[in-house]
């Protein structure tokens, strides 16, 4: 990591845009869950299914997503960043669901996205990501 780079600083931005794709997801704001996608990034939901670009992202997202929050509340947590270069950060999220009085909702299990992200003026964006579900059991 570049000396003249505030990491912490850089931390605090890729949470900020962390908070603000769990909170789109929680008010089912498409438009502003896309916006913070690179237009050709890749993103690889849950289900495993690839998509190439902000167009496709939008797509999928705009059917999934209305509808997909009703009685959930999305908790998005930043678990570790690893700044592969001063512009470039692979961020490990715990991705976890509570009902409106805070109670977790165990049935949606806990995912574990891996969310690669790179700085282009002066904005942290999406680039390569992995939605993936945290399976019970032993360690893989």
């Amino acid at each position: 990591m570049n000396a003249t780079v505030d990491v912490s600083t850089e931390i605090s931005a890729i949470t900020r845009v962390v908070a603000k794709l769990e909170q789109a997801q929680r008010d089912e704001l498409v438009d502003e869950f896309v916006a913070l996608f690179r237009p050709d990034a890749i993103w690889t939901t849950g289900g495993g299914k690839l998509l190439i670009g902000r167009d496709a992202i939008a797509a999928f997202t705009a059917q999934v997503l209305p509808g997909a929050m009703k009685d959930l509340v999305p908790s998005y947590e930043v678990v570790h960043v690893l700044f592969i270069r001063p512009d470039v950060a692979a961020v490990k999220v715990r991705q976890r669901y509570f009902s409106p009085d805070g109670e977790p909702v165990t049935s949606l299990g806990e995912g574990s996205p891996m969310y690669v992200m790179a700085k282009e003026d002066g904005q942290w964006r999406l680039t390569a990501n992995q939605n993936t579900v945290v399976v019970a059991g032993p360690e893989a």
